[in-house]
């Protein structure tokens, strides 16, 4: 059973460090930064961060997020996705603005914009 943690102090910064393996869901109103691994999902209020280590498995949701490292599944950013140039990032990507340096590798669908994020949310028109 996927267990969750809730932070309730908004300032703080969530580390999971290099060697930390987890597994579950964590719900953050803060910021969180992942150098070790995560299988499963996340939401955010604040920035995630997986820095040059970082391994995330599963679907993410968050305010803004710079990608260094590894991300695999779902990715859902309400303002800016910025990829690193050491990140490989695949799978399904959501957000209102993206940069991606060169040598970034990303594999997968793009949807991007504050129209597309709106549609999304509000769901599909019935015809």
């Amino acid at each position: 059973m996927a267990k969750t943690y809730t932070d309730v102090d908004s300032q703080a910064i969530n580390l999971i460090g290099k060697g930390t393996k987890i597994t579950g869901d964590i719900v953050s109103d803060g910021d969180v930064r992942i150098d070790g691994e995560l299988t499963g999902n996340l939401q955010c209020s604040g920035r995630m961060v997986i820095g040059a280590s970082g391994k995330v498995n599963g679907e993410v949701s968050c305010k803004n997020a710079d990608v260094s490292g590894y991300m695999k599944g779902k990715l859902s950013v309400d303002q800016l996705l910025s990829l690193k140039s050491s990140s490989k990032v695949y799978g399904e990507v959501q957000t209102g603005k993206i940069s991606i340096e060169p040598g970034a590798l990303f594999s997968g669908s793009c949807q991007m914009g504050e129209q597309i994020k709106n549609e999304v949310k509000k769901g599909p028109e019935k015809v």
